[in-house]
């Protein structure tokens, strides 16, 4: 079976601008107001805080689905008929986990998905801009509805839109699963909800993918995949509860995150 190489970005311990502050929040929904997103969803990014977060490493770019089928094979799962260097979507958060649990054995490192303030860390660099890229939205750095494309590119597509620390990604393509269950930041305003019963699973998905729109790559975006039916969405096909056709698996891939960081730069699954 061939193997498929992941490339590490180290990214060093640094303070991360995490969110984004309660004033500008009101702000930040006029200016993606013909999204349609209600300034409720973004109140989900506040307040501002510094965290400081030690050094690790993170893919540079999601788990594609060439490397995605060495574990499906591995452990009887189906694998995507689609281009092996696109990333893998249709993922469930137990499936992307499962799959880092197995890399991890296969390289000797406890591998996992990232938290979600690893993410934004590894997409916003020491920089406090928007998006990865810096501070304004600009069309054709990633792959996100205004392109027209409609589907999945190869990762790594757009290296000009890769983050200050060289992971590429960050924003379009797929959405990307965190190890983060969603909860109100602490000092969160009094309207953020404690709980979302509309969503598909409790974790937190970072950067949209390619049928979203701009908003989403923004790096502060906190989303979660909704429970629906059938929707565009719908990438995989899943076994459903009694009494329902479909389950909806977003658009979702993820990346891994090794623990501790390895020396190496590359490492072969």
């Amino acid at each position: 079976m061939r193997s498929q190489q992941v490339d590490w970005v180290a990214v060093p311990a640094g303070v991360l601008r995490r969110g984004a502050p309660l004033e500008e929040v009101a702000a930040v929904a006029r200016r993606y107001a013909e999204t349609g997103v209600p300034v409720e969803w973004y109140m989900k990014e506040a307040p501002r805080a510094q965290i400081h977060l030690p050094a690790f490493r993170i893919a540079r770019t999601p788990v594609t689905v060439g490397q995605w089928a060495l574990f499906a094979k591995a452990g009887g799962r189906p694998v995507p008929q689609k281009p092996a260097s696109h990333p893998v979507t249709g993922v469930t958060w137990e499936a992307a986990t499962a799959c880092c649990r197995w890399l991890g054995e296969r390289i000797g490192l406890d591998v996992r998905l990232p938290t979600e303030d690893e993410w934004e860390r590894a997409a916003r660099g020491d920089d406090d801009g928007e998006f990865p890229w810096g501070g304004e939205y600009r069309t054709g750095l990633a792959n996100l509805v205004d392109l027209g494309i409609g589907t999945t590119t190869p990762v790594g597509s757009f290296p000009g839109g890769g983050s200050p620390f060289g992971v590429l990604d960050m924003a379009g393509n797929a959405d990307g699963w965190t190890c983060t269950p969603y909860a109100p930041y602490p000092g969160a305003p009094p309207q953020v909800p404690s709980t979302e019963p509309w969503a598909f699973d409790r974790h937190i998905t970072r950067g949209g993918a390619f049928r979203h729109d701009r908003d989403l790559a923004r790096c502060a975006r906190r989303h979660r995949p909704r429970r629906t039916g059938h929707h565009a969405d719908i990438t995989s096909r899943a076994d459903p509860p009694q009494g329902c056709a479909w389950i909806a698996v977003p658009t979702c891939t993820f990346r891994c995150t090794p623990t501790p960081a390895p020396g190496g730069g590359r490492w072969r699954w």
